[in-house]
């Protein structure tokens, strides 16, 4: 007769766990109920922007401010290619003024300076009142208090 051997189970020994860490339940936020009207009145709002702390040398200081930068108009309510006449339909003398400039959209107008425009519109009264002047003098006449001009100009100009 043959001798059955029971088969040896090792023993094993349970291996060890990791131990866990304690942690505190999370309190589950309570959700709000709210009624289509809030929800339409709720505003999206776009993330923050990052806190760099570090900024690249190129970059002013927070505390310093050019001219340029320092009262902005905000944004833009017309285009620069907006049509001046369209936009100052009620305004005749500002279209006449647009008209001698020869300028026709907003962005054209903006190259000019204020004192700029005025030295261009003067130019053309200062002119007519010279010659207003210099033929008075011709004919022996002169605006009030400008008899000194007279008398230099026909000095200036005898034959």
């Amino acid at each position: 007769m043959a001798v059955k051997k029971k088969a040896v189970k090792k023993k094993t020994t349970p291996k060890k766990k990791a131990a866990k860490k304690k942690t505190t339940p999370r309190k589950k936020a309570a959700k709000k109920k709210t009624t289509p009207r809030k929800k339409a009145a709720k505003k999206k709002t776009t993330p923050r922007k990052r806190n760099t702390s570090s900024r690249s040398p190129s970059r002013k200081p927070r505390g310093s401010h050019s001219a340029s930068t320092k009262g902005t108009l905000g944004r833009p309510k017309v285009t620069g290619e907006e049509k001046l006449f369209l936009l100052f339909k009620q305004d005749y003398h500002a279209r006449q003024v647009f008209g001698f400039l020869g300028v026709e959209t907003v962005k054209e107008l903006e190259q000019y300076e204020p004192d700029q425009i005025i030295k261009l519109l003067s130019q053309p009264i200062r002119q007519a009142v010279r010659q207003i002047r210099a033929k008075l003098a011709e004919n022996n006449r002169s605006l009030r208090g400008d008899k000194e001009f007279a008398l230099r100009f026909q000095e200036r100009n005898k034959p």
